[in-house]
Formats: structure tokens, C-alpha cells, sequence
């Protein structure tokens, strides 16, 4: 064996074991939890209403999805048609490359910082009080970074070809970018959701001084909700019961896998024109 193929052999044994160690950990983590955690899920746990070690999460999972769905609603068109303007209207240079400068390292700021400014603006300078309004709001400032990088490299995979291929037969501009690039990079910007889902939904610090602590179920954007992380936090740093709280992470576990799982799905299917 030559010395370039020993070389090779060391740097895939090398990737190999980082992939083993990382992959190992995390299953560790997640086994752990979940054994931790099973045997307090029931019914009861799933549809009441917490009152101190006894009582369930259900309002902590409605207000968690509550939280997904306006905070997507928010970011995805912003950072989708930022990430857009980007790659397909903008011309590359000094402005373009401060722009994408500042969005990663927004990427980059500790979420206690948005949790204080969403406190700041939101809260109390806006008026919105502690609600899921003023949460979605900030996680969305959080989460655009994400989706705006996400989504550009996904554009950009998207070979040239294709536009002007779509350009020569008569197509617009929009049309092009609509029908031809948007669904070709339809699988990257999905990653770019499944992320952001991911980060709100383990998302504390920012939503504890936005959204509050309620432990209703909320009935209005204006209401208070304790998402599960949150929840979930409470319970470990008070020492209320560590068996509900592994319970509660471990229905955010699944919750986190089925919403991965549908949307990998939900991709595959319109990509294959099944939709």
C-alpha cells in the first residue's frame, strides 16, 4: 500500500469513528431520556392540565404548536422571498455581501439577546404583553437567518440550465423562478423549516421573556403560553418532579420526529408530483 492509499484509509477510519462517537452520543441521549420518561406518559399526562407534581401537558403541547405555526407563518415568506431577491434579482456586490455578513452572524447571537429585545420592543414598547404573538414574533427574528442561508444555497445548487432553458421557451422572470426553481430547491428549503421548527421548539430563554408562563390553554395569539421547553425547564430547575420532567421531553421528542418525519414526506410526495 502506497503512501497516498494509507493516507486515504486513515481519513476514512478517522471519519468513521467521528461518525460512530457523534451518532453513538446522540442515541445515548435520546435512549436515556426516553427510558427516563415512558413510564410517566399516559393519558391523563397527555390531555390534562398541570397543578404542581400531579396533572398532564396539554396545554403546554397546544401552546408549542401554536408557537410552530405562527412563527413559521411569519419567517418562511420573509426569509423565502429574501433568499430570492438574493440569488435571482440582486446584484452581487459590496451591498449583497454585507447583507449576507449580518444574516449570519444574526445566526450567531445568543438567544437570551432576542429574548431581551422581544422583551424590549414586544412586551413592553409594542404593548403586546406576555403572548404568543410577541414569542412568534421574536423567534421568527431568530429563526430568518436560518431559513435565508438555508434557503439561498439551495437556489444556487439549482444549475443555470434550467433558467435559461425556461427563459428561452418565453417564460418570465417570476415565472422561471415559480414553476422551474422554486420546486427544484423545494427539498432544501423544507430543511430550512425542519430546522427552524427544531429551534423553536427547544427554544427557552427567548420565549420564557416573551411569551411568559402560562399555564392555560391559550385562547388568542394575545394569551400567555408556556411552550413544553419551557415547561420542561420549570420543572428541572425547581425540582418539581424530574419524572415529569423527562416525561415532557420525552413527548418533545417525538413531537420534533413526527414533524421532521411528515415533512420529509410531504416532500417527497410533491416532488415526485404525487400532490
Amino acid at each position: 500500500m502506497n503512501k497516498k492509499k494509507k493516507r486515504d484509509s486513515i481519513l476514512l477510519g478517522m471519519m468513521w469513528i467521528s461518525t460512530i462517537i457523534t451518532v453513538g452520543i446522540l442515541l445515548w441521549i435520546v435512549i436515556y431520556v426516553i427510558i427516563n420518561g415512558i413510564g410517566e406518559i399516559s393519558l391523563s399526562f397527555l390531555t390534562t392540565k398541570p397543578t404542581g407534581e400531579e396533572g398532564g401537558i396539554l396545554p403546554m403541547i397546544i401552546s408549542t404548536i401554536y408557537m410552530i405555526l405562527i412563527t413559521i407563518s411569519i419567517a418562511t415568506p420573509i426569509g423565502i422571498f429574501s433568499a430570492i431577491y438574493l440569488v435571482e434579482y440582486a446584484q452581487q456586490g459590496r451591498i449583497v455581501r454585507m447583507i449576507r455578513f449580518t444574516t449570519e452572524n444574526l445566526a450567531g447571537i445568543p438567544s437570551i439577546i432576542y429574548g431581551l429585545f422581544g422583551y424590549m420592543f414586544f412586551v413592553v414598547y409594542l404593548k403586546l404583553g406576555f403572548s404568543l404573538i410577541s414569542g412568534a414574533l421574536t423567534m421568527s427574528i431568530m429563526i430568518l437567518p436560518t431559513i435565508i442561508r438555508t434557503t439561498e444555497e439551495a437556489l444556487k445548487t439549482i444549475p443555470i440550465f434550467y433558467r435559461e432553458g425556461s427563459l428561452g421557451l418565453g417564460a418570465s422572470k417570476l415565472r422561471t423562478i415559480r414553476l422551474v426553481v422554486l420546486p427544484n430547491a423545494l427539498p432544501g428549503i423544507s430543511t430550512a423549516i425542519v430546522l427552524s421548527i427544531g429551534r423553536i421548539v427547544g427554544e427557552t430563554a427567548a420565549i420564557y421573556l416573551t411569551a411568559g408562563m402560562g399555564k392555560n390553554i391559550p385562547t388568542s395569539f394575545m394569551d400567555s403560553g408556556r411552550t413544553l421547553s419551557v415547561h420542561l425547564y420549570m420543572l428541572a430547575k425547581e425540582g418539581i418532579s424530574f419524572e415529569k420532567a423527562y416525561a415532557t421531553a420525552t413527548v418533545l421528542i417525538f413531537i420534533v420526529l413526527i414533524i421532521n418525519l411528515s415533512a420529509h414526506k410531504i416532500v417527497a410526495r410533491i416532488t415526485r408530483g404525487r400532490i
